[in-house]
């Protein structure tokens, strides 16, 4: 996304937590090996000082999402 010249990303746990990002270089994103496996599970930033895009995690609980769903038509 892009605003004001700012060019951010940002992921849900499991989708770029943890994870190498394949292909993540086209995009002028690079990742901190140490942010990106940190045992810290709340909202928190995995791209290097140097990338050009920040890239931001954010927790969610899919598991419990989709049962609160289910039970609401049930």
């Amino acid at each position: 996304m892009a605003s004001g010249g700012g060019v951010g990303v940002g992921v849900g746990v499991g989708v770029g937590e943890n994870d190498p990002m394949t292909g993540r270089e086209a995009l002028d994103i690079r990742v901190d090996p140490v942010r990106n496996a940190s045992k810290h599970r709340g909202p928190r930033r995995i791209s290097a000082d140097d990338s050009v895009v920040t890239v931001l995690v954010f927790p969610t609980n899919e598991e419990l999402e989709i049962a609160r769903q289910t039970l609401a038509r049930i």
